[in-house]
């Protein structure tokens, strides 16, 4: 089976988001968008998005009085993220080998 480029993770700041997650357990909402440059809305968004497609999981408790907020790659997110950079990899050393028949091509000029 050939892996597929996934549409959501085509955006930078999604890659970089469940790239992140997948490094982690449960990681804290701030940590996540120190880690990535957003803004509370920014990643608020973009999370909405992730969850929806059951990628990210969101738990929310306190510690202490503050409320927080804590993010997980779930497992779908797992598979989903291996397979778009398997793609990338592919597509990467597809373009290597293209190359190198090209540049072997042109010096049998």
């Amino acid at each position: 089976m050939v892996a597929e480029l996934d549409q959501l993770l085509l955006d930078p700041t999604r890659l970089a988001i469940v790239s992140l997650l997948a490094a982690a357990e449960w990681a804290e909402f701030g940590f996540v968008r120190d880690s990535v440059k957003l803004s509370d809305s920014a990643l608020s968004k973009q999370v909405t998005t992730l969850s929806k497609n059951d990628y990210v999981e969101v738990r929310k408790g306190y510690v202490g009085k503050r409320p927080r907020t804590w993010l997980n790659l779930t497992e779908t997110g797992r598979d989903t993220l291996a397979e778009h950079i398997s793609a990338l990899q592919a597509i990467a050393e597809k373009a290597r080998s293209d190359g190198a028949d090209h540049a072997r091509d042109r010096s049998a000029l």
